[in-house]
């Protein structure tokens, strides 16, 4: 099969492709795959890393644009639809995947208009912008959410959402020493990073300080690490980017985190307890229709931006963190919530959709 994967700008976005890209080329010793996204998204950081092909346009977001900016993207639209055709033409794939992102717009488009079959795998129980227009000429579109509305349900199929190597190995039983791990997605999260740096102080009055592992993103990482220097703690604890999240989900027994769908999915098929604080500007509050599921199984807390605050933070947190019976209760619940298998999956359907 030759399979081209398209969008991206964030790991809630790419990793679900970067799975499905990794079990084909571990299944197929003949196969072959290509992804295109931007230059600004976190693809053009990780693939390489990872020895994925990648190529890109230069499409850029709508949301949030007035009408004039609307208009000034017009232009990039045209030159990223060219850009999507080249490379359509020089890798001949037999079907085309969209993750979501404003990267898959233009290469969706284009395989309409070449004739190119496409599915999309959309992550959120709200649907964005990109794969809601694209959905109407897409030959399947996979749900990560059951209650996930606004497509045509004829040609929608619960599938989850795929996951990075090893996350469905994690171990079921809690470690009784585990860390508190703390992260904001792939480029981290001010809000809470701000939140943590001045919980820290607070931890001292505890019967026993948590050992941490906090994800920052490269833009505050000094001065998240200068805050836990200040406050007695190894500022090594402290990371920009998770490269092994299933040692690091094996190494933990409760997250604080965001509520992105491909952060849920890896949550539930790790078994890991979660507090909740979703990104409040997502499109549609997406992120909150996310989070709602693992809260009424009870496999999670939920803590809005708008209450977040050190003493709430640290409120929350206590109670948890020191209960290993509640939060292997949490855990076990939100395993029942869990779609392993969901990349063989996918990779079954885009199979079925090139027979045809």
């Amino acid at each position: 099969m030759r399979l081209l994967l398209a969008g991206g700008g964030t790991g809630g976005h790419l990793f679900p492709a970067v799975a499905l890209a990794q079990l084909l080329l571990k299944q197929e010793a003949t196969a072959a795959v290509q992804f295109v996204g931007t230059e600004q998204g976190l693809e053009a950081r990780l693939l390489p890393k990872l020895n994925l092909p990648l190529q890109f346009v230069a499409m850029a977001g709508v949301v949030g644009r007035g009408w004039r900016g609307r208009l000034e993207m017009l232009p990039r639209l045209l030159k990223s639809l060219l850009q999507a055709r080249a490379i359509l033409n020089d890798f001949r794939p037999d079907l085309v995947v969209g993750v979501g992102g404003y990267a898959s717009v233009p290469v969706l488009l284009m395989a309409r208009l070449l004739g190119i079959p496409y599915l999309i795998h959309e992550q959120n129980a709200i649907p964005g912008l990109s794969n809601r227009l694209l959905g109407r000429w897409a030959k399947l579109i996979c749900l990560s959410f059951p209650q996930t509305a606004g497509f045509d349900r004829s040609k929608t199929l619960l599938t989850g959402n795929p996951l990075r190597p090893g996350l469905e190995e994690v171990a079921v039983p809690l470690p009784q020493a585990g860390k508190l791990l703390i992260f904001g997605g792939s480029r981290g999260a001010r809000a809470i990073n701000q939140a943590v740096m001045q919980l820290l102080p607070l931890l001292n009055d505890w019967p026993q300080r948590p050992e941490i592992l906090h994800q920052t993103g490269a833009e505050d990482l000094q001065q998240v690490r200068q805050a836990y220097d200040a406050a007695g703690f190894d500022p090594q604890q402290v990371v920009p980017f998770i490269e092994d999240m299933a040692a690091a989900y094996a190494a933990c027994k409760l997250v604080v985190c965001r509520a992105g769908a491909t952060t849920l999915a890896e949550l539930t098929v790790c078994g890991r307890p979660a507090i909740l604080i979703p990104f409040p500007y997502a499109s549609g509050d997406h992120q909150t229709a996310n989070a709602k599921a693992l809260v009424v199984a009870g496999a999670a807390k939920l803590l809005p931006q708008s209450e977040l605050s050190p003493q709430q933070l640290a409120t929350t947190i206590k109670p948890l963190f020191f209960d290993l019976t509640q939060l292997q209760q949490m855990a076990d619940k939100g395993r029942t919530l869990g779609q392993p298998g969901a990349a063989e999956r996918i990779l079954s359907e885009c199979r079925k959709l090139i027979i045809r």
